[in-house]
């Protein structure tokens, strides 16, 4: 029972670090209004985040699947919730290399013009996804 309590609260916790993806696409919607130095700092940030919240991905993987050999779920819910962690993780990786480019062309003072669009769009799905999850995490009955 100990063993479990601590998984739980590890997969809370790396759940906490993908949070953040939810207020991804808020603020992507501002950055563009931004100065080149702040549109630098943010982006350099939300490079940062996306790192960490990626080990916080790991750390799910690893205490979910602990979790979901110690419980009782439908063959359906663990296909959502599997294919759901698959896309963020996806999403979430594909993301990476436009954020450094993104850098790299605010640097050069190029602007964000050419990548933008692809970070406001892995940041929505990365956003619906997290919320989709979380959603089946707490109303596992429903599928």
């Amino acid at each position: 029972m100990f063993m479990f309590g601590v998984m739980m609260f590890l997969h809370i916790v790396g759940s906490l670090a993908l949070g953040f993806y939810l207020f991804l696409p808020l603020v992507f919607g501002k950055v563009a209004k931004l100065s080149p130095a702040a549109q630098e700092g943010t982006v350099s940030a939300v490079k940062t985040y996306n790192t960490y919240a990626q080990i916080g991905l790991v750390i799910q993987l690893l205490t979910g699947g602990y979790l979901m050999t110690k419980g009782e779920y439908t063959a359906i819910w663990m296909t959502v919730i599997v294919v759901l962690f698959l896309a963020i993780g996806a999403f979430s990786g594909i993301m990476g290399k436009p954020l450094r480019q993104a850098l790299e062309n605010i640097r050069s003072n190029k602007g964000i013009g050419e990548v933008f669009g692809k970070l406001r769009t892995f940041s929505t799905l990365l956003s619906i996804c997290v919320l989709l999850i979380s959603f089946f995490m707490v109303f596992r009955s429903i599928i």
